[in-house]
């Protein structure tokens, strides 16, 4: 893999009840350091999300009423999170989703505000990979020949989507995109039109 300026990225995945940051919870968090190519950290919990868990969440994610009942809720779990990532660069598949239920919990319950760079590996592939219909995790994971074999577990999704930076980084090296900052720059530059 190519190394990005020996940036330490942490990439993250959270599992919730629902879409909505304001009035759905959080039921698992997982993230993995990565330096100069390698995971080197790892941070795992599930979360009591003080409310039933929706049976189609369930059925999506596995993760059920019974398997968190004695997890820590958030506000307990949240200040290991907030130690384990540090001021690294956030990087997840749908950042905005996952840094938006986090930052809201952080605001809430800590009052903590992440002022950590932010990159999403799902605005990155509407660049590196326009030839694809959809950008989803499965698609780049098919796309890319990426195995997850624990699709929609928090750390099923942020080992696949460590595989899946792994390549963009390299495909960004190609076109001498190394630093961080030329990366967040590529991330937020307008798409160009596919001839």
């Amino acid at each position: 893999m190519a190394n990005s300026s020996n940036s330490t990225f942490t990439i993250i995945d959270i599992e919730t009840t629902g879409l909505s940051k304001y009035h759905d919870k959080i039921t698992e968090i997982a993230a993995v350091r990565i330096q100069n190519g390698q995971i080197v950290e790892e941070f795992q919990s599930l979360v009591n999300p003080e409310t039933s868990i929706p049976r189609f969440i369930t059925k999506l994610t596995g993760i059920d009423n019974e398997m968190v009942k004695d997890a820590p809720n958030i506000q307990q779990v949240l200040p290991s999170f907030i130690n384990f990532l540090k001021d690294d660069t956030f990087v997840a598949h749908n950042a905005t989703f996952d840094f938006g239920f986090l930052e809201h919990n952080c605001l809430k319950h800590h009052n903590h505000k992440l002022e950590n760079t932010k990159l999403c590996t799902r605005k990155l592939a509407n660049r590196l990979f326009p030839q694809l219909p959809r950008k989803r995790l499965g698609d780049l994971c098919n796309h890319l020949e990426i195995h997850n074999s624990a699709a929609h577990r928090a750390m099923g999704d942020v080992k696949a989507t460590v595989g899946v930076f792994h390549a963009m980084l390299d495909k960004m090296h190609n076109y001498e995109i190394q630093e961080l900052h030329q990366i967040v720059k590529f991330e937020r530059a307008p798409k160009r039109k596919q001839k």
